[in-house]
């Protein structure tokens, strides 16, 4: 495993305590992957906090990410450049509104339709645009460094770790040290990093514009952020789909007015 750590010794001249490589980390370059969220936090705190060997930190910003998910992101920065670590913010190739409704696509059944239209279950083409921007990442960094990817994934999402489909090089904090996706957000409150109280309202923190939130997570977007929900609407209208295979937005509108007092009831 290559994220166990430096290897300690305490000098004999000062009587200190020295880090040095050892041998499989030697040569290595050492990324975190940060998405953001309480898994990929709490990796990222803790090799710094344990003082592991990290060179660079890579993050995909989507655009749509809510204001306080802005904020935690900048926070993380300011901590991670203050320990001399490059911290690089990736943008994707094109914006989301684009891939909603303008992409032409050039293959398959819907050949020439524009746009993929809102995310569904069955097809998460958001999630593959951060995952390709990484990949494009990493395919140029690793013609220059051998590096080493720490992800967080939690103990208890183990059998993501098997999905390994690329030759790079992965390591899974959480999974070695046994961190469950609860024990990451409680060290991460620990930290002092909490959201600005997302994850008392979301139980993933994703772009507020996601179809497969909640309905109550819709809800407070609905009621808190209008200036998102604006925002929401006029992507609508370039999508071939509505919203939801359930509601539209114009439907979500008029739930969340007429019958609030039920929404608590909903998990979907």
């Amino acid at each position: 495993m290559y994220m166990c750590g430096l290897d300690e010794f305490i000098s004999d001249m000062t009587g200190t305590q020295v880090w040095t490589l050892n041998e499989d980390q030697r040569g290595k370059y050492f990324v975190v992957s940060l998405s953001g969220g309480k898994d990929s936090t709490a990796v990222l705190l803790k090799l710094l906090e344990h003082e592991m060997l990290v060179h660079e930190v890579v993050y995909v910003d989507t655009g749509k990410e809510m204001p306080e998910m802005a904020k935690h992101i900048g926070r993380l920065r300011d901590q991670v450049e203050a320990e001399y670590i490059q911290f690089t913010q990736l943008q994707l190739e094109k914006p989301f509104e684009y891939w909603l409704g303008k992409h032409v696509k050039t293959k398959g059944k819907h050949k020439g339709k524009k746009g993929y239209g809102w995310p569904d279950h069955m097809n998460r083409w958001c999630t593959s645009l951060k995952i390709q921007t990484l990949k494009r990442y990493y395919k140029q960094l690793t013609t220059e460094h051998e590096t080493v990817e720490f992800i967080g994934f939690a103990a208890d999402e183990i059998q993501r770790t098997e999905n390994n489909k690329d030759s790079r090089i992965k390591e899974y904090p959480l999974v070695l040290w046994d961190m469950v996706e609860e024990d990451a957000l409680k060290y991460c409150y620990s930290q002092g990093y909490d959201w600005g109280g997302l994850y008392d309202k979301f139980a993933r923190v994703s772009c507020y514009c996601c179809p497969l939130s909640r309905l109550s997570e819709l809800k407070y977007v609905y009621k808190n952020y209008p200036e998102l929900w604006q925002d929401m609407k006029q992507m609508d209208v370039k999508s071939y789909r509505q919203f939801r295979s359930d509601y539209s937005l114009d439907d979500l509108e008029l739930k969340f007015e007429t019958e609030p007092e039920r929404l608590s009831l909903f998990t979907a």
